[in-house]
């Protein structure tokens, strides 16, 4: 059997080795003192904490469904819910995505969104690649007054950064195509949104994203608080990890901003990819577990500038044993960047609810962000690392803004391709 290692155990890692465990001897390294990365969650006063965000379960990929209800039983431990989603503006509730339900926004600002949308579909049509960045994307599909309204403010403050600094590369399969027909048709028939991957999901009955982990987990090979330090090519071409032991392959799930400095022998080419991508952009966020009044939303989205949060997600309503421990439903609070736990209290104060907190937490690495030549660079270093028997995989291994499905499938596609070599 080959032996591999698996560096990192969040839902990428721990996916590749369940899927690698069969045929191969699998060790997986995790650096941390508990399993799960960015799905970790733990229960502060028995109230369940997604610790980063908050994460539920679909897919369009059959056969990441097929995989994914084999490792579980899907009628008795999980259910399904429809995601109720909404944004406050104006000291509003509307419904999202934000252009399906127009008719509830004031009617001078409606006017304003029409206006562009009849000038946009009235001019030659570009293709997304033809603009330079994402905030010409955004004006140039939704206009100006929706750019103004939600697209712009929402998305400079979940992302941190100056969006036209953003390339379309990155947002590929994730951008929102409008069209005037279909906004004017929902807007009328004012139907929900239902071809989005998550308009329902699936979720654990208990312990959230720590219960897919925990069970993920289960006959693995797992050496906790064991961060790799050195990565090197021995001359009988295999992989050696922290000057320790051999593996044939190693599936890196870590931050490739800091794989150049463990992989001690990589080629000068491997050494010049690796250097370019030493400075890529990522987002902490600050998560603060609130209890708070009863509601039938799941997300809230908080686009304007009065509030520092970007969302709140109603864990609490995804399944109740989530609030054990409390006598109210409960939420996550999202803020993006690093805030102290007295001005995210402060900041609550401002949002629907009556919330109050029960515990907090900074997460220094959440979103990764993409420069114009990120793709490129990686995939070049792939193709190289690959023959040395070195995978990239996951958010952080191959910086792409992955869900949990798209992270299962991406491993399903490393350890075929091990296992077959």
């Amino acid at each position: 059997m080959k032996k591999v290692a698996v560096i990192g155990s969040g839902i990428s890692g721990l996916s590749v080795a369940k899927m690698l465990s069969a045929k191969a001897e699998v060790t997986v390294f995790e650096r941390e003192s508990a399993i799960g990365g960015l799905v970790k969650c733990d229960r502060p006063n028995d109230i369940l904490f997604h610790r980063v965000g908050g994460h539920v379960f679909n897919s369009k990929n059959q056969e990441v469904l097929d995989w994914f209800w084999g490792q579980f039983d899907k009628e008795k431990e999980f259910l399904k819910a429809t995601r109720n989603a909404r944004i406050l503006i104006h000291d509003k509730i509307v419904g999202y995505p934000i252009e399906n339900f127009l008719y509830q926004l004031p009617a001078n600002i409606v006017d304003g969104i029409i206006t562009d949308m009849l000038a946009i579909q009235g001019a030659a049509y570009k293709k997304p690649e033809e603009y330079p960045h994402f905030e010409a994307f955004l004006k140039g599909n939704f206009g100006e007054s929706l750019y103004n309204l939600y697209f712009g403010p929402y998305n400079t403050k979940i992302w941190n950064l100056d969006l036209s600094t953003v390339p379309l590369e990155w947002l590929d399969g994730k951008l929102p195509m409008p069209n005037l027909k279909q906004m004017l048709m929902a807007n009328i028939v004012r139907e929900e949104e239902r071809e989005m991957v998550h308009a329902s999901f699936f979720y654990p009955k208990e312990n959230g994203s720590q219960f897919i982990v925990d069970r993920l987990a289960e006959g693995l090979n797992i050496l906790v608080n064991s961060p790799l330090t050195k990565l090197e090519k021995t001359a009988a071409g295999k992989l050696k990890i922290n000057d320790d032991q051999e593996f044939d392959d190693v599936v890196f799930t870590g931050d490739i901003r800091a794989l150049g400095s463990f992989y001690t022998n990589a080629t000068e080419e491997q050494k010049a990819l690796l250097k370019s991508l030493e400075n890529l952009r990522s987002n902490g966020t600050s998560n603060l577990l609130c209890e708070c009044d009863a509601t039938d939303v799941s997300w809230l989205y908080l686009p304007e500038a009065q509030f520092k949060a970007h969302r709140i997600i109603y864990t609490g309503n995804f399944a109740e044993s989530n609030n054990r421990g409390s006598n109210r439903t409960t939420c996550t609070v999202e803020f993006s960047g690093k805030h102290s736990v007295e001005e995210m209290v402060a900041e609550i104060a401002k949002l629907p609810g009556n919330l109050s907190m029960v515990s907090y937490n900074y997460e220094p690495n959440s979103y990764v962000v993409q420069d114009v030549d990120t793709r490129a660079n990686i995939a070049a270093l792939k193709a190289l690392s690959e023959a040395d028997g070195l995978y990239l995989l996951g958010r952080f291994g191959e910086w792409e803004y992955y869900n949990m499905d798209k992270a299962i499938e991406a491993a399903m596609l490393i350890s075929a391709d091990i296992l077959k070599g």
